[in-house]
Order: structure tokens, then sequence, then C-alpha cells
């Protein structure tokens, strides 16, 4: 009878054991695992590098190869009307070997009692360069006269078409800093004779 009391025990101890275990899993709440995170998908860029409509290059930007180029901006024409005033030649006029160039300059244009002076041909290949020089004091704020002569061989023969008898004289300031925000210019085309 001891023995059956034992068993009797046991198996009630078990089966509080048991209902203890089955209530404790209903009373915890049902989680459902959270989701895998996504693994990022790989793009593939066709291309490193674009250039842009101003003629700069930039890389791709971004997960998905954008390409971002700068503002564009535009130039401002600067009138340097108010700074140089040429005299010879005038706007189309048709130029000869020796070409001289005269005219008048604020001080500012100079440096050294100079400024540069070039002649392209129509593809604006330059074929003559050199400075032109002050007849004047130029450490002043006002106008300056100046004469420069350029030596070039005509770039227009005989029978060549229309368009090559074109090309430009460009007076530039001289510009010691060599900053560009610093440089002017104007340009006058010019005509070649045969």
């Amino acid at each position: 009878m001891i023995k059956a009391i034992y068993i009797f025990l046991a198996i009630a101890f078990l089966a509080a054991l048991t209902s203890l275990i089955l209530a404790g899993r209903a009373a915890a709440p049902v989680t459902t695992p959270a989701p895998a995170p996504k693994e990022p998908v790989a793009v593939m860029c066709t291309a490193d590098a674009m250039q842009c409509p101003d003629g700069s290059y930039v890389g791709r930007t971004g997960p998905n190869c954008e390409f971002v180029c700068p503002e564009a901006s535009t130039p401002v024409e600067q009138d340097n009307s108010n700074m140089i005033v040429l005299t010879s030649p005038v706007s189309d006029a048709v130029v000869t070997n020796p070409l001289t160039i005269t005219g008048q300059a604020r001080g500012g244009w100079y440096f050294e009692a100079s400024f540069p002076v070039t002649l392209t041909n129509w593809d604006g290949l330059i074929i003559a360069e050199g400075p032109a020089t002050a007849q004047g004091d130029w450490m002043t704020s006002e106008f300056v006269p100046f004469t420069a002569t350029l030596n070039f061989t005509n770039p227009y023969k005989a029978g060549d078409p229309d368009f090559m008898k074109r090309g430009s004289l460009i007076l530039q300031n001289d510009n010691p800093s060599g900053l560009p925000e610093n440089d002017r210019a104007i340009e006058i085309p010019v005509r070649f004779a045969p």
C-alpha cells in the first residue's frame, strides 16, 4: 500500500508539473519572428563618369548611379567700352601685313605700360601676337593712348572659301594676378585680303 501511495504521488506530481508547463505556454504571447532585413539589391552602373553640358566631368552619386552636373551659369558679358577704345582697325576692316593697331585704354588695362594683343584666323589659330605699348604715363585711371604692330602671314589665299577671310583681333588687359575673374578682353572681327 505504501508503494501505491508513492506511485499515486509521483503521478500527481507529474500531472501538476505538466499542467504548469502547459499553462505557462498558453499564457506566453505568440510572437512571430521579425522579417529578416532585405539584402540590398546590387545596382550595376554602366558608367563611372559623365560629361556635363559645361564641359566638366562628374562621377556617380547615390545608390542609383545618378550624375549631378553643376548648375549652368550664364556667362556675364563684360562691357569693356569704358576701359578701352580701339581707333584702328575698326570692326570688319580688311587688314594687311604689318597690322598697326591704335587706340586708348585706361591705366588699369596696362601692366608695366603694356598689354597683350593677339590676331587669330577664322578657326581661332593664333597667327600673330605681341604687346601694345602705352604712349604716356599708364599709372592713371584716365585713358592713355597705345600702339602695337603685328607681323603675320596672311592665312587667306585666292580661291579659299570666303569664311577663311575672317579673323579676330583680341586685346586683353594685362592681368599680373593670373586670376580668371580679373581677365578682360575685347574681340574685334577683321577680314584678310587675298
